[in-house]
């Protein structure tokens, strides 16, 4: 294996987009461990938009949602990977469309989540598992480099920043009338379980807007979600914007610009702190320590959590983020707010929220 100075590996990541940016620092620890190394990343078109341009990456394929059902497109996908000829396959996603991807590539090694998150058919097609059960999502991924002698690396994500997707952010703000300090509101989410009231969401844009005196950007993704938005927006007492379509890039470009990002359980909040903007995440069904914003500074806000599987959890009732109180999420703004250097206008009365 060229005594590991320079091996093929292959990373396999397929969806969502929260989890694709939790899986980038395994990317970057790669290729700080083997600068010389050819990596490859096989990712889904929507969650893999966010790989374009990587640092790390050597390619980047694309596949087309369904991809598994068409005979044609995984043969082609097959005889792709065997041309890059990839040594070790890192399946990270530990599901049996991902550790079919890595088996198809051929790849010697090909190692994967172990304990609760082996699961469907991983298990048998991958030949290392690698348990980590009770860290958050982007540790897990790394615990699957120490097979490979790489312990403890340093996270980094390196999300791309091109030239176009920075001028379009900044026409997006110019646009918006929306200067230097502004919140990012994501108020979407994978799952209805994870979702925030909009009117709740519209009552913090607004009393953010009168009492730090920061508007907001509410971003959207489907029509289902402009819907929402627009909801939001039209309750904010005119201190909220509504955002155009954006890429992933454009988002992560805007959230680099915002004061901090306000949001659920869900890809573009994973994205705002990639970029090292301050977030504040709403946590109902899942336990925020292990799947709320990654790194320093961030803020989650939990009253309630799910005992259940993933799939349980994904079909929890409301309740579990309708306990989320708008007070409490007022004084996580303000407390970020203030550590930013805004001035507190109307400060919340002691002991609320």
């Amino acid at each position: 294996m060229n005594q590991m100075k320079s091996p093929r590996i292959l990373i396999v990541r397929l969806s969502a987009i929260g989890d694709v940016i939790h899986t980038m620092p395994v990317a970057c620890a790669l290729r700080e461990r083997f600068p010389e190394c050819r990596l490859t990343w096989v990712a889904e078109e929507r969650a893999g938009e966010v790989l374009q341009h990587h640092a790390a990456l050597d390619d980047l394929i694309l596949l087309r949602n369904g991809w598994l059902k068409r005979p044609l497109t995984v043969w082609r996908l097959r005889r792709r990977l065997r041309a890059i000829r990839p040594e070790i396959a890192i399946d990270a996603q530990g599901l049996t469309r991902s550790a079919i991807v890595a088996w198809l590539s051929g790849a010697g090694r090909r190692i994967a989540p172990g304990g609760i998150f082996a699961r469907e058919l991983s298990p048998w097609l991958n030949t290392e598992l690698v348990a980590a059960d009770d860290l958050h999502a982007v540790d897990r991924g790394l615990k699957l480099l120490v097979p490979l002698g790489i312990e403890s690396p340093a996270v980094r994500f390196q999300v791309p920043d091109p030239p176009a997707e920075r001028a379009a952010a900044e026409a997006i703000l110019g646009a918006a009338g929306l200067g230097a300090g502004f919140i990012l509101i994501v108020p979407a989410a994978g799952w209805p379980s994870k979702l925030w009231p909009a009117e709740r969401y519209a009552a913090v844009a607004a009393q953010a807007g009168r009492r730090l005196r920061l508007p907001s950007l509410v971003m959207w993704g489907n029509a289902e979600e402009q819907s929402r938005a627009r909801h939001i927006v039209a309750g904010a007492e005119g201190f909220a914007r509504l955002a155009p379509p954006v890429t992933l890039l454009e988002l992560a470009a805007l959230a680099r610009r915002a004061t901090f990002c306000l949001g659920s359980d869900t890809g573009p909040l994973h994205l705002a702190a990639a970029v090292g903007t301050r977030c504040i995440g709403l946590y109902g069904p899942w336990p925020a320590e292990k799947h709320g914003p990654y790194g320093p500074g961030h803020i989650t806000v939990q009253k309630m959590v799910f005992q259940g599987s993933t799939r349980q959890r994904r079909h929890a009732p409301p309740i579990y983020m309708e306990a989320i109180d708008v007070a409490s999420v007022l004084a996580a703004c303000q407390r970020v707010a203030a550590e930013k250097g805004v001035k507190i206008e109307s400060p919340l009365p002691p002991g609320e929220g």
